[in-house]
């Protein structure tokens, strides 16, 4: 691979001479400049691997040129040789804070030039190659937590999905409210990561249903109190299944089962917390839960239209649910309408009654 050497010095006989002798080094390339802006300007487009520099420049002198390649994005590890006199000792303290990593004394010996250039091009090289395999380790520890956290998806998938087929006979319920989980915290700004761990937590929110007996979870009518309190166990039932796990994701599912049945006004259960103290996930997950639910045929009842459910929410906004989350929440309605359209349930899903 050819190194690049760039020669600043505004004396064309000491760019020729040390051009020839950078030439005698193998599979390096000398790039000469009189004028130190120009070889900026170089630099800024095409990466080097050593820079030789003279001090005494009248445009810009051998501290200014480094000061300001220094600036340049991936400068900072490039050797930089400066030439100098002997006697100019200020000069190269002043030059070894502004990033000079060697000097050259005049007049320029050629053996020397050449033993340093070629040890500043090993410099260069090795740390190229450190840089690259810390990137390449970098990309492969990126890789192998991207497959585990797919794994983690795909089992925490499955098992959602077992639990609603339970409950409605299909899992495009959770697929729907996942996706409109996403839409309400990007309308209140929150970060991607939070974003996309939302999408994915979301679905864990009723994996608590897994413990109800069927009796109760795939009754027709309405529930007594006996089989209304057994039903209302599955937030905590969920929480206990994903808590005590070091994985954020499950973290988020955990919270999101406890909590996704609390309400803005406190009447909420399990817990009966009000306001902000429900999680911010909670809150929103409680909003695409019970929209989803509304707009789904059921059991126990014919799918709402959107608008009616639409409607609900707005009615029920600072007792049932947070006012910032339904106002997000419609803020993307014509979006909410194609997720609604895009994974609707398979024909006659959720009708059949036990």
């Amino acid at each position: 691979m050819t190194q690049r050497v760039l020669i600043v010095d505004d004396t064309e006989i000491n760019l020729l001479i040390m051009g020839q002798l950078v030439s005698r080094l193998p599979q390096a390339q000398a790039h000469g400049f009189s004028d130190p802006v120009l070889a900026l300007e170089f630099a800024r487009h095409t990466p080097v691997d050593v820079v030789v520099v003279d001090f005494m420049m009248p445009q810009m002198d051998g501290l200014e040129f480094i000061t300001n390649y220094r600036q340049i994005p991936g400068a900072q590890s490039t050797p930089v040789l400066m030439v100098t006199a002997n006697e100019e000792r200020a000069v190269r303290y002043r030059a070894l804070d502004s990033g000079a990593d060697d000097f050259l004394s005049k007049p320029v010996d050629h053996i020397e030039f050449i033993a340093r250039a070629r040890n500043m091009l090993k410099l260069s090289d090795a740390t190229r190659k450190l840089t690259d395999q810390a990137a390449w380790l970098a990309e492969s520890v990126r890789l192998a937590t991207q497959e585990v956290r797919e794994r983690e998806r795909e089992t925490v998938l499955c098992l959602a999905r077992a639990a609603e087929h339970r409950d409605t006979d299909t899992g495009r319920h959770i697929v729907r409210m996942s996706h409109y989980s996403r839409l309400i915290a990007r309308e209140l700004r929150l970060s991607d990561a939070d974003q996309e761990l939302l999408f994915d937590a979301a679905a864990m929110h009723d994996i608590g249903k897994v413990a109800i007996p069927d009796r109760v979870l795939l009754k027709a009518g309405p529930l007594d109190d006996e089989e209304l309190v057994l039903m209302r166990r599955h937030p905590m039932l969920g929480h206990e299944l994903l808590s005590g796990s070091s994985s954020p994701l499950l973290q988020a599912g955990a919270a999101i089962a406890l909590g996704h049945h609390e309400k803005f006004d406190g009447s909420g259960y399990p817990y009966g917390l009000k306001g902000e103290d429900i999680p911010v996930f909670s809150r929103i997950v409680a909003i695409a839960d019970v929209f989803d639910a509304l707009t789904s045929n059921r059991p126990y009842k014919r799918a709402w239209l959107p608008d009616v459910a639409a409607q609900y929410l707005q009615a029920h906004r600072g007792s049932h649910f947070d006012p910032r989350c339904v106002d997000a929440f419609l803020a993307a309605w014509p979006e909410v309408l194609v997720i609604r359209e895009r994974f609707q349930d398979p024909q006659g899903a959720g009708e059949k009654t036990l």
